[in-house]
């Protein structure tokens, strides 16, 4: 669908970015950023949060692959103005889905492209709002049970079991994945860093 012009780099290990990425036919390296995930601290803005990861992340990888675009993103689930992370265990992903039951939240994914060679470094953030059903305990621990919430920001994928959790989104699906495609495809068009497939 899309050919990369010029050296692309995702600075992510989310095998969820990787496969967005790929669905479009891009070619691409991934080269993921090693510095811990900065915390949050109540009263911080969570867009800037997010916008404020991505950076470092991009920036990190940059010093890295110089003669790259590089493509980072950091995604956050944001309730009644808490950021929810990665749960560190079962019983802390139950509770997080609990509160997000039957109560709508914001996925806000902050993206960075930086060029070194050109020291150009652009940076955007979308938000998507989601209604999650009002399961009650024994669906969600079920769910839990499964394994999957460990590894996901507000401890639930969207693209797996947890569909059924979710009610409706208003926004971009791939957003809530990981990575908001529309977007991010547009902004790498713009820069000739991808270009649509010729169809012969």
């Amino acid at each position: 669908m899309f050919r990369t012009l010029t050296p692309l780099v995702l600075a992510s290990g989310s095998p969820r970015r990787k496969e967005l990425l790929a669905s479009l036919g891009l070619v691409f390296s991934i080269h993921p950023a090693l510095a811990p995930e900065p915390a949050f601290t109540p009263g911080t803005d969570p867009e800037a949060f997010a916008l404020r990861a991505a950076k470092a992340k991009a920036r990190e990888v940059a010093t890295l692959q110089p003669k790259a675009v590089v493509l980072a993103a950091d995604t956050i689930v944001v309730l009644e103005g808490d950021v929810l992370g990665k749960p560190a265990n079962s019983r802390e992903a139950l509770a997080m889905l609990e509160r997000l039951a039957g109560r709508k939240h914001v996925v806000i994914t902050g993206c960075c492209l930086l060029d070194p060679k050109n020291d150009d470094e652009q940076h955007f953030a979308v938000r998507t709002t989601v209604w999650m059903q009002n399961f009650g305990t024994e669906v969600l621990a079920a769910y839990v049970a499964t394994g999957e919430p460990l590894d996901k920001a507000g401890a639930y994928g969207i693209q797996e079991r947890a569909a059924l959790l979710v009610e409706r989104i208003q926004g971009s699906y791939t957003n809530v994945v990981g990575l908001p495609l529309t977007e991010v495809v547009d902004r790498l068009m713009r820069r000739a860093t991808i270009a649509p497939r010729s169809p012969h």
